[in-house]
């Protein structure tokens, strides 16, 4: 996962080199501001963007892959210590990792569609993903730092299970 970021920095580079990184092409919320941003750009701040995105499709497999196994593990964590509402609530959380890269992917689909000058909605596709995107691992991440420092500060052993 830190590889494929780190894949991806020399593209973000390059774009800001051009004008805006990829977070605002992502909340254009819209083809006027995506035309806006692809001007700024130019073919090599647009040549940065697929390669970026092209490189996101690993990095999204990698962080909602790990996500989602981090957060059963917390739900599990949770269930095992008697965290009663606290497992409840990763019953659900527990797949937001997935949900969050699907929706990733998505946003990346919208977005190289959108490169390639195909559809004036595909903007405002993409940030409607991308906002479910980040809306989903914000809480995710919330949810293990929540479970990492109740666990942290909790007392008494765990429980076994067979």
């Amino acid at each position: 996962m830190v590889i494929l970021f780190l894949a991806m920095s020399p593209a973000e580079n390059r774009m800001k080199d051009q004008g805006p990184g990829m977070v605002p092409f992502e909340l254009t919320g819209g083809q006027d501001r995506a035309d806006e941003i692809l001007a700024e750009w130019g073919e090599e701040g647009q040549d940065a963007a697929r390669e970026q995105l092209w490189i996101d499709f690993g990095f999204l497999l990698a962080y909602g892959s790990f996500l989602t196994f981090a957060l059963a593990a917390i739900r599990d964590l949770a269930s095992s210590r008697g965290w009663v509402r606290f497992a409840a609530i990763g019953a659900v959380v527990a797949y937001f990792g997935a949900l969050g890269a699907g929706f990733d992917a998505l946003e990346n689909i919208c977005l190289l569609l959108t490169l390639g000058g195909a559809g004036a909605a595909l903007p405002l596709l993409a940030t409607i993903f991308a906002a479910c995107k980040f809306i989903l691992l914000a809480v995710a991440i919330a949810y293990l730092i929540a479970g990492l420092a109740m666990r942290l500060f909790s007392r008494g052993p765990v429980e076994q299970t067979s």
